[in-house]
């Protein structure tokens, strides 16, 4: 039975916060859903549409784009499911990359750059891969690489989950701080106020769509100018998974920011956007 929309919770503490966020609302419509972006300008610079994670609204990515906007226009899209944006009736991989397509065909994005994070570098790599849109290049950090025939996404459904239930029953930064203890305190504040916006089939279909959508199989068709940037310690991609990238699409470039989970922009923030910075250089 699919949750209706109503099931989804934004408190007004978490609008308030859209107010501290230097961006504008932009909608687009995709095929059915319409979706929230925040577009932070300025429109003379190379836009860059930001992918965030599975449990991720937009907002989420403030911290690291703000860091960014000397460089790029980041947009970053409130993913279907999330923030802002409707639900949708599928969420394969294929679907959110035409989400992606509409926001750059809709907002008249001339050959962006393409950046996700963990489900985002996933939805990065079928955007460009399927070759619908032109791109000037792409950064796909810790991108989840379990799917058939691999190891399970390290993340259990149920951890998720748990974490919505929480959220919309009314959680605290605190509570958030026991999961995510090395993260910055107005980024556990962010967690706890957006993610009841989540909604729970998203969470459902995305998690399943890490274990049966295999990313090896769309990778080695990303074209060049390719970024995968990972954490030294991350469990999503191991070293081991880091070298198989590294085979498998040989013209990318795979860099590592040691000391980091898969969590990699919050859990150093400093180092994950020296290393961004590095990568949205070299595709301008």
């Amino acid at each position: 039975m699919t949750e209706p929309a109503s099931q989804r919770i934004l408190s007004q503490p978490a609008l308030a916060d859209l107010g501290e966020v230097p961006a504008d609302s932009r909608w687009i419509r995709s095929r059915g859903p319409m979706l929230h972006l925040l577009d932070y300008g300025p429109e003379g610079r190379p836009p860059l549409v930001v992918v965030p994670g599975i449990t991720s609204p937009a907002i989420s990515m403030d911290f690291v784009v703000r860091g960014l906007t000397d460089l790029v226009r980041p947009v970053v899209l409130d993913v279907r499911g999330r923030g802002l944006s409707d639900n949708g009736d599928a969420y394969d991989l294929d679907t959110y990359a035409r989400d992606v397509e509409a926001v750059v065909r809709g907002l008249r994005l001339e050959r962006p750059i393409l950046l996700g994070h963990s489900m985002g570098a996933r939805v990065v790599a079928a955007t460009a891969a399927a070759g619908r849109v032109g791109v000037r290049g792409s950064v796909l950090v810790d991108p989840p690489m379990s799917g058939p025939g691999r190891g399970p996404y390290p993340t259990t459904l149920e951890a998720f989950l748990g974490q919505l239930d929480q959220a919309r029953r009314g959680t605290t930064a605190d509570e958030v701080a026991a999961s995510w203890p090395r993260w910055p305190r107005r980024e556990q504040e962010l967690r706890a106020r957006w993610m009841g916006s989540i909604s729970r089939d998203a969470i459902v279909a995305t998690h399943a769509g890490f274990e049966c959508e295999d990313f090896f199989a769309v990778w080695p068709h990303v074209p060049a100018p390719t970024v995968l940037i990972h954490g030294g310690d991350s469990p999503v991609v191991t070293a081991a998974g880091a070298e198989e990238a590294a085979k498998a699409n040989p013209e990318a470039s795979v860099v590592e920011v040691p000391g980091t989970g898969h969590m990699v922009f919050w859990d150093d923030p400093a180092a994950a956007l020296a290393t961004t910075r590095d990568a949205l250089r070299a595709l301008i």
